[in-house]
């Protein structure tokens, strides 16, 4: 088995962590080459960034409105993606221990969107932002992993996780100490980074919340992803219905034909003395069958 059948077969089989991990690693791949091939053909005007990024700016955001998704997909540096998908495995891993793997993926996505859309209003509603507004945008799959990352260690508190150079620590700390560095991050250069990173957080939080009464917020989200599904899932064929004659000898046919001469014969006979509106529905379709 070659390399690339081996792949197909691991994602294949994997879990859902898995299968992000190869999609996300998949498009920074071809983000990659695609900027090799731009630069040895000059073409470095192509600001292919905006394809996937979410942009700050609401006007440039309505051109885009792809965006919300595909920048939760999106890396272009190979330490940002390497340690977002280090954490989005450990932490995947974990939530799958309470959650299905339709939940992690409904979740992955719900924290994207809602670390988006507080970039976005974080970006046009405090003057801090008010410069950058115009041309900034938000790539990475921070948001959506800070959800699935929240939401285990409110799910699993006590949890322990071994850290290096650090030792065992609890699940509660390290979503407490994550959501703080991003905090305090807000007026660094990575401002809008931290804002996708807490409404991630907070995504992750809800969703524990309102799972533990009894309410998925995710499930819209699986019904959405269940139609698309769905609608290019090809469907089986239906095998035509084949109706298999019985034969029949020489004598029974000529006995049927004259079963079926002698009711002709009677039908005819009624419609002489009672009319054609006195045949039964069943008389009817008889005599209709013998004039074909």
């Amino acid at each position: 088995m070659n390399l690339i059948d081996n792949l197909k077969l691991t994602y294949k089989n994997g879990s859902m962590v898995i299968k992000l991990i190869y999609v996300n690693v998949a498009i920074f791949l071809f983000v990659s080459i695609l900027s090799v091939v731009f630069r040895l053909f000059n073409l470095t005007s192509i600001d292919y960034t905006t394809w996937f990024s979410v942009p700050s700016n609401p006007s440039h955001l309505l051109t885009h409105l792809w965006t919300p998704v595909t920048y939760m997909f999106y890396h272009e540096q190979f330490f940002h993606i390497f340690f977002n998908m280090l954490v989005l495995y450990w932490f995947g891993k974990i939530f799958t221990m309470y959650y299905s793997e339709k939940q992690l993926l409904s979740l992955y996505i719900l924290g994207g969107l809602t670390g988006a859309l507080v970039y976005v209003v974080a970006y046009n509603v405090f003057p801090y932002f008010e410069a950058a507004s115009y041309y900034s945008v938000l790539m990475g799959a921070s948001g959506s992993i800070l959800a699935i990352l929240v939401a285990s260690a409110v799910r699993a508190p006590n949890m322990e996780m071994q850290l290096l150079l650090i030792g065992r620590i609890k699940l509660m700390w390290i979503a407490v100490i994550t959501v703080l560095v991003s905090f305090f991050g807000l007026t660094s250069e990575n401002g809008g980074g931290e804002m996708a990173h807490l409404g991630g957080a907070l995504a992750g939080y809800l969703f524990v919340v309102f799972e533990k009464k009894g309410t998925d917020i995710t499930r819209f989200i699986n019904k959405i992803i269940d139609f698309f599904v769905n609608l290019f899932r090809p469907r089986p064929r239906k095998k035509p219905t084949v109706y298999h004659a019985q034969k029949m000898s020489p004598e029974q046919y000529n006995q049927k034909k004259v079963q079926d001469e002698v009711e002709i014969n009677r039908i005819l006979d009624k419609i002489k003395t009672s009319g054609y509106e006195s045949l039964s529905a069943d008389e009817k379709r008889k005599l209709f069958e013998q004039k074909r």
